[in-house]
């Protein structure tokens, strides 16, 4: 179990005590990310993760890292589209010295004009970095014309978008953006009443004043296609999806386990193992708070791309059409608790799970609570997720490499209504 105290601020702290451990993970929970900006913002929440690392009041970044070091623990941060987390993991003697750390970054970094321009460079690397990535290109071309606008833009921002930003334009969009009630401070691990009550304090001082909802978002079918001189064609085939706190979501992550979840899913198995076609093939779903999209990956070279297409395709007309079987529901069962089960051996995805379930699903359910709902999903619910989810004459395409004709996927895609 879990406690959670809520501040007069709205600012959230929810902590759970883990017995035989000496580590404890704190995490700073931002319910906002890259949605949340304006066109000429973009790229500014994930811009504001790399500054807090730059260097505060009191702190350089030489001494930010060094002092991190000494504690003999890790730091980070990373930004989504709907939340930014700040987190770190020692153990428990230095937790009071690691929280002051993160909470000094967190409130009083510098954001200086030239740790920005030079900071501009970094980014605009993993920016390339990324674009050398087929597969990562293809996922974000599929997200920019799934969901046009906010939603739908790179998480890094643009060169363009990146030009135009400034240390006082990130310091501004930190405070719209960054309120108490969009916050929630997660603890798991070994900590003392005092740690708690240290931690509480540090954020109920921020004032209560809220911010403004992103821009809402709705899956609308597209035809992304982008020609890249490299060996293999990267495709992702998208379909709507389903809103982060809906109840069917655990239906839908046991159909995405059966579907192409594993080696014995039924894309791997067919696609790969039976007619080598691809090395990697592989389903995922992604939730948001209005919004969400279930897609299939995989990659293929030019000349097994469209024989490789019409076995996923078939593939997932016969699921959607014939259900799956008790033995493969049972599998996906057994696979979803023992990742749950096992994920409550590290102080990280403890925090991890209360920090998320509490900005995006109302409270984090407790691993039995979490077992009891998979537990209780249905042949019926899987196929009933699977029927609503497939249509193809909603699908979504995104294809990276020597690229074939749009018509040409248009007709693989429509295959599915036959």
């Amino acid at each position: 179990m879990y406690d959670r105290i809520t501040l007069p601020n709205g600012a959230r702290v929810v902590f759970e005590r883990m017995d035989g451990v000496r580590s404890v993970s704190l995490g700073i929970w931002i319910g906002a990310g890259s949605r949340f900006e304006r066109a000429e913002e973009g790229g500014s929440a994930h811009f504001i993760e790399h500054m807090l690392f730059k260097g505060t009041e009191k702190r350089s970044a030489a001494q930010l890292a060094e002092e991190t070091d000494a504690l003999g623990g890790q730091m980070n941060a990373y930004t989504t589209r709907d939340n930014t987390c700040f987190y770190t993991r020692v153990l428990d003697t230095h937790l009071g010295r690691a929280a002051d750390v993160l909470a000094d970054m967190f409130f009083n970094s510098r954001f200086d004009e030239a740790d920005v321009e030079s900071e501009k460079g970094v980014i605009l690397e993993e920016i390339d970095m990324y674009e050398d990535t087929p597969e990562d290109v293809a996922a974000e071309m599929l997200l920019y014309n799934c969901f046009p606008g906010a939603l739908g833009r790179p998480v890094l921002g643009t060169a363009e978008s990146l030009s135009g930003l400034t240390g006082a334009s990130l310091r501004e969009f930190r405070d719209r953006i960054y309120t108490a009630p969009r916050i929630a401070a997660a603890l798991a691990g070994s900590f003392t009443d005092a740690d708690v009550d240290s931690i509480a304090s540090i954020f109920a001082a921020m004032p209560a004043a809220g911010s403004a909802a992103p821009e809402r978002a709705e899956y609308t079918p597209c035809m992304a296609l982008r020609e890249k001189a490299v060996e293999q064609n990267q495709l992702v085939i998208g379909f709507p999806g389903l809103k982060t706190a809906s109840d069917g979501r655990f239906a839908m992550q046991l159909f995405s386990s059966i579907l192409g979840g594993s080696s014995s899913s039924r894309l791997f198995q067919t696609v790969r193992e039976k007619n080598g076609l691809c090395y990697s093939i592989y389903s995922f779903t992604a939730g948001y708070e209005d919004t969400g999209l279930f897609a299939v990956a995989l990659a293929a070279n030019r000349q097994s791309e469209e024989r490789a297409l019409r076995l996923t395709v078939d593939e997932l007309r016969r699921i959607r059409d014939g259900g799956v079987t008790a033995a493969e529901l049972d599998r996906a069962r057994e696979q979803v608790t023992a990742s749950i089960l096992m994920s409550l051996e590290s102080s990280a995805s403890r925090m991890n799970r209360l920090g998320y379930g509490e900005l995006f699903l109302g409270g984090a359910l407790t691993p039995d609570e979490l077992i009891a709902r998979y537990e209780a999903v249905t042949l019926g619910d899987v196929r009933d997720i699977a029927g609503r989810t497939l249509d193809f004459r909603r699908a979504s395409l995104s294809a990276v490499g020597r690229v074939s004709a749009e018509e040409k996927y248009r007709e693989l895609l429509l295959s599915g209504e036959k």
